[in-house]
């Protein structure tokens, strides 16, 4: 959630990032609100509850024959106390509800504005040009034999498909390419769970206003992730880390993802763009709150120079406020240049969620006074199926064939072009 001292210190400050984001500016009053009411009947129950603790001690020593009258007194007050404490409970739940529909607040120099409201920060590589009619991605991997949809819908549905030879070994390429190179600075592996429990996808900041892109199964009261994001940021819930010397934990987890997709039906509905299902590496970094923003543009450097050596064309983009999602501070989309629809679309997405997310699963750290204070953390995309959109059409060539990336040859015993089948 929001830091609660910043809701009373400075709210002008939330205000202003919820105008950034479009979203109400009358709900940070009414946080004010309920922060007063909750810290109210706090006070109104400490001060009875020290006031019955007295009591106690003047019923203890009082003679004999007093201590009828003053038990009824006690038991009064008693009463009162527990009335107090439940006033104490409501006005808690109240101000977590009003405050938890609070987005994170946008760092100062976010784009304001929706989704067309971003803001180009660089266009990296040249613009590939044909001498031919290029295909688009379907087509190619049907002509290829690496993508068959037709009996991914038959098994499943529509959004879902099937990665044949090497197609398959072409997105594990991808991935393991993103892994050695994660190891290499400085991530963990990990093969996380994808089923979690609702806490820790509500600690995310995923069951708000994107509720119903999630997967869930009732029986179990779990919801399968759409980004390993999500298991990566419970890891350390309920955690103090050791980041007093500038140390950070850095993780790079593998795994399935799963998204309704809802809201985008008839949208990118063909091919493997904008899918139910795909596998994804995702790097996520706990750091002391100072260093978020290095961090961030850390992570950014790792995606462009992946993007660089599959030779894709692609632009970095800061991404406006009112299109950020609940747990971002700030985020920049890497989209790349996707021939046959003429247009960039995104591969990569890295969000700095400053303590956001650390203050709703208690990941903290411990200050120089010895107190503790949350963390920062932050996610960014390494790899992930929807790249082989880009590289199929990319690299195509006129006799329908693809030009395998070098730096994802070794991956596939040498395999240099993917020839039809």
């Amino acid at each position: 959630m929001i830091d609660p001292q910043l809701l009373r210190d400075n709210p002008d400050v939330i205000k202003a990032s919820q105008e950034a984001r479009g979203a109400s500016v009358a709900v940070v009053d009414e946080a004010v609100a309920a922060d007063a009411a909750r810290r109210s009947a706090i006070t109104s129950f400490e001060s009875l509850r020290a006031e019955q603790n007295a009591f106690g001690k003047t019923v203890a020593k009082a003679p004999k024959d007093e201590k009828a009258a003053l038990v009824q007194q006690a038991q009064a007050l008693a009463a009162k106390v527990k009335e107090a404490q439940a006033e104490v409970t409501a006005a808690e739940e109240s101000f977590t509800t009003v405050v938890r529909s609070i987005p994170n607040v946008v760092l100062p120099d976010v784009p304001k504005g929706g989704e067309d409201d971003f803001v180009t920060l660089r266009t990296v590589g040249t613009k590939p040009e044909f001498d031919f009619e290029p295909k688009d991605h379907a087509d190619l991997g049907e002509h290829l034999g690496i993508i068959d949809i037709p009996r991914g819908v038959k098994v499943s549905g529509s959004r879902f498909y099937f990665l044949r030879g090497l197609g398959a070994r072409l997105e594990i390429a991808l991935m393991s390419l993103g892994l050695d190179r994660a190891i290499a600075a400085g991530f963990e592996p990990l093969i996380t769970p994808t089923l979690v429990r609702p806490e820790t996808m509500a600690g995310t900041g995923f069951l708000g206003e994107h509720a119903a892109e999630v997967y869930r199964l009732e029986a179990d009261d779990l919801y399968l992730t759409g980004t390993s994001e999500v298991a990566l940021a419970g890891f350390h819930a309920d955690e103090i880390l050791p980041l007093e010397s500038g140390e950070a934990f850095r993780y790079a987890g593998w795994s399935t993802c799963y998204r309704r997709e809802a809201g985008s039906a008839g949208k990118d509905n063909r091919g493997i763009l904008r899918v139910h299902q795909f596998n994804k590496l995702e790097m996520f970094a706990y750091v002391h709150p100072d260093q978020a923003e290095a961090e961030h543009a850390k992570l950014v450097g790792y995606q462009e120079q992946m993007l660089q050596d599959l030779g894709l064309h692609y632009r970095v983009i800061d991404v406006a406020g009112g299109d950020l999602g609940t747990s971002a501070a700030r985020k920049y989309d890497i989209e790349a240049w996707v021939p046959t629809q003429g247009t960039f679309r995104e591969l990569t997405s890295t969000s700095n969620c400053t303590t956001f997310q650390a203050r709703r699963l208690d990941i903290r750290y411990r200050t120089e006074s010895g107190k503790t204070a949350p963390v920062a953390t932050l996610n960014g995309t390494l790899a992930t199926t929807r790249w082989i959109v880009a590289i199929l059409e990319t690299h195509q060539q006129a006799d329908g064939s693809v030009v395998v990336p070098e730096v994802l040859r070794p991956y596939l015993g040498g395999v240099e072009v993917i020839e039809p089948r």
